[in-house]
């Protein structure tokens, strides 16, 4: 899969619509006209520049990616989709990556420019590996709570238009395999997908919030209240586990993150 084929698939299933078209190119020698092109220039200022409101800890852009990454990982409900972190990232790895081809095309390149190439190179496929696994996580959630995403505007907002689109998609075409495959041989008031008999686990599939899982505290947390009572405070840089409900609003805010 190369950078288009790339740019395309977070484009459709992640910040919804099609690819932006590319900028043409600086010509080589103009790109070279700085002393260390890959250092230098508005390029880089995508990795250090540009934080959000959300960022209280100088993080970078990639950074908070990462961050962003494993929360989604770790945490069993689908978290707020970070549309415009990651629309930045796709336009820096875009630009980087016509800045190798341009270098790597230029007969003057010293044998030090290309070893900086292969650098740059290595690094772009590390972040596009984090998006990749970033996109898809969001996508294996989706799919598997899609119909009770149907029924929770709660989520809703937390998704972009696209995600909203495909489990909606994916809902409708699992109710209908359900339906001819089953549903369609038993008595009409056995047919519903909505029940919830005493003592039966529900058809729909749910977050399970009381899953434990590991948290850091990135700064001084409030105290919150675990299931038998008690009371848990997390001072910066402590490492608890715990269920996911008990911290759910305080990965929200960034003030813990998974681990």
């Amino acid at each position: 899969m190369d950078l288009d084929d790339d740019d395309s698939f977070f484009t459709r299933n992640v910040l919804g619509g099609n690819p932006a078209p590319r900028q043409p190119a600086a010509p080589a020698a103009q790109r070279r006209a700085s002393p260390d092109p890959f250092q230098s220039g508005p390029d880089f200022d995508v990795w250090t520049a540009n934080r959000d409101s959300e960022d209280t800890q100088g993080e970078t852009p990639l950074q908070q990616l990462i961050r962003h990454w494993m929360n989604e990982r770790h945490a069993p409900d689908i978290l707020p989709v970070q549309q415009t972190l990651l629309s930045g990232l796709l336009d820096h790895i875009r630009r980087q990556s016509d800045t190798v081809q341009i270098l790597r095309s230029d007969p003057s390149s010293s044998e030090e420019d290309h070893f900086r190439i292969m650098l740059v190179q290595t690094e772009i496929e590390r972040v596009k590996f984090i998006v990749r696994s970033y996109v898809r996580t969001r996508l294996f959630k989706i799919e598997k709570y899609a119909r009770y995403i149907t029924t929770n505007a709660d989520v809703q907002s937390r998704m972009s238009a696209t995600e909203q689109q495909h489990a909606t998609r994916h809902a409708t075409l699992t109710d209908e395999h359900f339906f001819q495959s089953v549903l369609r041989s038993l008595p009409a008031p056995q047919r519903g997908l909505d029940e919830a008999p005493a003592f039966v686990p529900s058809i729909v599939t749910l977050p399970d919030k009381t899953r434990a899982v590991f948290v850091h505290a990135r700064v001084d947390c409030p105290p919150v209240r675990l299931p038998d009572g008690t009371t848990l405070e997390m001072e910066k840089g402590h490492i608890s586990l715990t269920p996911y409900a008990v911290v759910e609003q305080l990965v929200a805010r960034g003030e813990v993150e998974l681990v």
